[in-house]
């Protein structure tokens, strides 16, 4: 299922990863573990964030997706599930 990952983080805490170098290798890590349709980061709510849009295939990936955001970065999550056009337009065909 395709879904979206929107990620708020901590200031001071993504400060610390900044100086430590290991919010970028966090970054990478998400990246490559999610291999994302797209991938942004920016400020939102007066703060970093980042959104990530990619296929999940069960639901027990959550902890192992979340958990470095959570604990490394003290990050708010929200995942949702999302459409593209093409699901859209089938889901609409879908109701006859």
């Amino acid at each position: 299922m395709r879904v979206m990952l929107r990620a708020h983080l901590d200031t001071e805490a993504s400060n610390e990863a900044i100086k430590n170098g290991t919010l970028p290798k966090t970054m990478e890590a998400m990246v490559e573990r999610l291999k994302p349709e797209a991938a942004y980061f920016g400020p939102s709510e007066g703060g970093r964030s980042c959104t990530f849009v990619f296929d999940m295939q069960d639901s027990s990936q959550l902890p192992a997706i979340a958990e470095p955001l959570l604990a490394g970065l003290k990050a708010r999550i929200e995942i949702q599930p999302v459409m593209n056009a093409d699901d859209l337009r089938k889901g609409l065909a879908a109701l006859g």
